[in-house]
């Protein structure tokens, strides 16, 4: 039964228990994505295949009573499939616009570095602007409009590696990692023998879901965390293995996600440990470093580690206001 008059800590509660039939552990993960849909952004899932990044994108959309479609990435897509083509009607003969996936409210893009980079870049104007333009006419798309996106980061064949434009669109990456061994053994006890896989239970619609939305969007962030904030990113850009530093977009990334975060942790304001615990998921891919290979994400993660211990964290009282 949809919860209609739910609070937003209950309906998130409510959420995290959902998806927590059908996902084993990754609390924290389903944090940072539900933070990053309160935020009003998008999430992309890196991860090797076998982790769950599908299930769970696939069980936090159906949680919601929005609109909800799954598209598999493949070389062979076409920016047509996503924004749409307008074909001519022989009968009427009339030009009619289709719409193409991109009409949802929750889109899960599977294995989105398998598309050509043309099909990867119609989905810019949507997960930024949150419309489509097709001949010159532009489409809004109906809020909420939510891009769950995952990728094999270590398989190369056959793949197209997403620009750093494309990587900027998305608010937060993420990692599920793999699974502990207690909780391996559950999700074992789950799906092998006679365990029925668990029906995903509706929580909200999407008028719930856009006053969420709304309502993130007034948790205080105190002057002092705002600075502090910008200190972050100011530092990062010194660092000599950075090439290209996070942009003013970065900065209102984080402290958007911020307010989401503090939100999900029921608090009216945000802290610097909020900061802390984002920085990396909001602002890793947002920076080029020198060289490349498999341990880059390593060395990003490692040197915002590094930035974090060497900026002052204010000690104020953050709920307060003026």
């Amino acid at each position: 039964m949809i919860a209609e008059s739910a609070t937003l800590g209950y309906t998130i509660q409510r959420i995290k228990e959902v998806v927590g039939k059908a996902i084993v552990g990754k609390e924290e993960k389903i944090d940072l994505i539900l933070a990053a849909l309160f935020a009003g952004g998008n999430v992309l899932l890196e991860d090797v295949p076998g982790t769950g990044k599908t299930v769970l994108a696939k069980t936090l959309a159906k949680s919601f009573d929005c609109k909800f479609k799954r598209i598999q990435f493949t070389p062979d897509l076409l920016p047509a499939d996503l924004i749409g083509i307008n074909y001519f009607n022989q009968k009427e003969q009339e030009f009619i616009f289709r719409e193409g996936a991109l009409f949802t409210n929750i889109l899960l893009a599977d294995e989105i570095n398998r598309a050509t980079p043309r099909t990867q870049a119609a989905l810019l104007e949507a997960m930024e602007e949150k419309q489509i333009t097709v001949d010159g006419v532009t489409y809004p798309l109906k809020p909420p409009f939510f891009v769950i996106a995952t990728q094999n980061p270590v398989e190369i064949q056959g793949t197209f590696p997403l620009p750093e434009a494309q990587l900027d669109r998305f608010l937060i990456r993420i990692s599920l990692g793999y699974t502990e061994t207690e909780e391996t053994m559950k999700i074992i006890e789950r799906y092998i023998g006679t365990f029925e896989e668990p029906q995903t239970e509706t929580v909200c619609d999407r008028e719930i879901l856009l006053r969420m939305q709304k309502q993130v969007k007034e948790i205080y962030v105190h002057p002092d965390v705002a600075r502090y904030t910008v200190k972050i990113i100011e530092k990062t850009r010194e660092q000599e293995e950075v090439v290209l530093g996070v942009s003013t977009r970065g900065v209102l990334a984080l402290l958007r996600t911020a307010q989401a975060y503090a939100a999900i942790r029921e608090r009216s304001f945000v802290t610097p440990e909020d900061i802390q615990a984002l920085a990396y998921p909001v602002l890793g891919h947002r920076m080029i470093l020198r060289g490349s290979g498999r341990s880059k994400n390593d060395r990003t993660q490692a040197m915002i580690q590094n930035v974090l211990t060497e900026i002052e964290v204010p000690t104020e009282r953050f709920a307060m206001k003026g």
